[in-house]
């Protein structure tokens, strides 16, 4: 009997949920484990959920939040964020706050006053204040509906992202032992999946892993020549007045991308650290408000952005690891439409990378880890197969060969270099493993140098031994000979190329070896591939013409708000909008994205601009 009772309270959890994501968020299905997770949590269950940015992870803890009774709190490392989350809330009727450093005294005691009192649906807390003696006395003297720990990854001190605060959060569990738990995140390997379990004491939550599959997204890995050049390049040719976030290694580069991008009719905004804190949030807010900036950022920049239309990132700099670039990739295309993932890779980015790791002052186990990761990623730039596979394949998914990415759509020619290998190695060998790259190949190409006749390398066997191949071609068999841990630099100030104890079967013949071989960098435009989860517009010149009216309106009414545009409605919204053309509010009410309190808000203003004449 108590089985066919607890089925029953599950079903009526069910309907609730269903009820809330149509009435509140305007939805009129789950997608994915959505359901589940919610009916989960809702019961009082904890759970670790992994799921890729743009899959609906907040709906995940806000719809639990408002079945249960009492206020739920969800943790977030997103001070610069939480208003823009807050007001998105408001704008489809959920009681919400925050609490963080950005307030006044007086704001904050009457938002814990809201909290005593019950009458908030979801609070946000940044790790920092939550963990202070007065926030957790309020908590403790609250009703809480659960606890929800979001960019979870953050815990991880192998990750990218890596918050110290976030480790103390088990206090949660030891003080709130029947708060229910939910930690999200849309990146974890199993490493930092089992860190986050052990140190937030997850031990027996629920896991919810959904595929880490973006088909939407199309990845592209070219040679770097001139990597400001082609990055101008992409951008003209395929994202002419597209919003894109663009990442660099150093702040000295953001403000010189951002300067370049300008100069050249591109309307872009630098964001990193370094900046006053004034221009920071006033850049981040012009890029999330207006349509079609570009983004020019280190990584400071990106965790928690909800731009749902951001159509390209691109990077000009190698990331440090797999995670890190699925991360940062991820903040295209959230809203499903195509969207391009580029990056300029080069010799440069591998050693500029090997030497980070190796001149940090972590332990060696640390150093151990990252490199582990740096090999994985530079297996993601040098696979000869698909790259979507190759990145699944990291995460532990399965799956086959998706031809929405440069190598299924351009397949790489691939060589026995052997030959060419073993020649690079003894040049390295010849020349004492005292000298960099470029006085190295110039031996290799037979180059007469003022500094190779100087070392009477000219002397050398292996002087001109490559004299059939470019210099550029010679720098791709060196990456890559670099990226297979065959040479090393030594970073003592001259970055002379050693040495590996692998390099030693290569140069016996003991071993073979298989590399890309160098394509000249060239213009490739690739028509948008229709992909699961893309949705073609399908509309009519008068309908086109109705869905910029709708844009014009939504501009207008969020700047009267001060909020992100996306927030009123996102384009699939407006998009189907102006392909339906309600004529009333209840033809209105069965779009999807347009919940009861947007009904009750801009209903009639959207119903009487469909019937205006033209």
């Amino acid at each position: 009997m108590g089985g066919l009772n607890n089925c029953a309270a599950q079903e009526a959890i069910g309907e609730q949920a269903l009820q809330l994501l149509q009435n509140v968020f305007g939805y009129p299905a789950f997608r994915g484990q959505q359901a589940e997770i919610v009916e989960h949590v809702a019961s009082g269950g904890d759970a670790l959920v992994l799921m890729p940015t743009g899959g609906g992870k907040s709906l995940c803890y806000q719809i639990p939040a408002m079945l249960r009774k009492g206020t739920g709190v969800v943790i977030s490392p997103l001070i610069a964020l939480m208003q823009d989350q807050v007001d998105a809330l408001a704008e489809a009727g959920v009681r919400a706050a925050f609490l963080n450093s950005t307030q006044s005294f007086d704001e904050s005691v009457r938002t814990e006053r809201k909290l005593r009192n019950g009458e908030l649906d979801l609070l946000y807390v940044a790790p920092e204040r939550l963990l202070t003696s007065r926030c957790l006395d309020l908590l403790a003297s609250s009703r809480i509906a659960l606890f929800a720990i979001d960019e979870a990854h953050c815990v991880s001190q192998w990750g990218h992202d890596f918050r110290p605060e976030y480790i103390k959060l088990s206090i949660l569990h030891e003080q709130f032992p029947d708060v229910p738990r939910i930690a999200l995140t849309a990146t974890a390997d199993h490493l930092t999946r089992a860190e986050i379990i052990q140190r937030l004491q997850l031990d027996e939550a629920r896991q919810f892993v959904s595929s880490f599959d973006r088909p939407n997204i199309r990845y592209q890995i070219v040679e770097k020549a001139n990597g400001r050049k082609q990055l101008l390049d992409f951008i003209e040719s395929e994202h002419a007045g597209d919003a894109g976030i663009v990442y660099c290694l150093s702040r000295k580069k953001v403000e010189e991308v951002a300067d370049f991008l300008n100069a050249n009719g591109v309307t872009a905004l630098p964001y990193h650290a370094g900046m006053d804190n004034g221009t920071r949030a006033a850049n981040q807010s012009r890029f999330l408000r207006e349509d079609g900036i570009v983004m020019v950022a280190t990584i400071a920049f990106g965790m928690g952005i909800d731009k749902p239309d951001v159509r390209f990132v691109a990077h000009l700099d190698l990331p440090k690891s797999i995670e890190g670039y699925y991360q940062e990739t991820g903040r295209a295309g959230r809203d499903g439409q195509p969207a391009d993932a580029w990056m300029a890779y080069g010799l440069q980015d591998v050693v500029q990378q090997r030497r980070m790791i190796d001149e940090s002052e972590a332990d060696e186990n640390f150093k151990r880890v990252q490199s582990a990761k740096l090999d994985a990623m530079l297996g993601l730039c040098e696979t000869l197969s698909c790259r979507r596979v190759r990145l699944l394949t990291y995460f532990g998914e399965p799956s086959s060969a998706c031809g929405n990415c440069d190598t299924c759509l351009n397949p790489p020619v691939s060589f026995n270099a052997t030959v060419e290998v073993q020649k690079l190695l003894s040049a390295v060998y010849r020349t004492e493993q005292r000298f960099g790259a470029m006085h190295v190949l110039d031996v290799l190409r037979g180059v007469d140098s003022e500094k190779v006749k100087q070392w009477r390398h000219d002397q050398l066997p292996t002087f001109g031994v490559g004299a059939d191949r470019s210099d550029a071609e010679w720098r791709a068999i060196l990456r890559q000979a670099i990226a297979m841990g065959l040479v090393t630099v030594d970073h003592d100030g001259f970055n002379a190329l050693k040495l590996t104890e692998a390099s030693r079967a290569v140069l016996r013949g003991e071993q073979q070896i298989e590399l890309r071989q160098y394509q000249k960098p060239i213009k490739q435009k690739f028509k948008p591939i229709k992909t699961k989860g893309y949705v073609e517009s399908d509309l009519s010149a008068e309908g086109q013409v109705l869905f910029d009216k709708l844009r014009w309106w939504r501009v207008e009414t969020a700047r009267k708000h001060n909020v992100p545009a996306y927030v009123i409605f996102h384009d699939a919204t407006m998009r189907e909008i102006a392909r339906v053309k309600p004529a009333s509010l209840d033809d209105l009410r069965h779009i999807s994205g347009v919940g009861e309190k947007k009904l009750e808000t801009y209903g009639a203003e959207i119903v009487a601009l469909i019937a205006e004449k033209a």
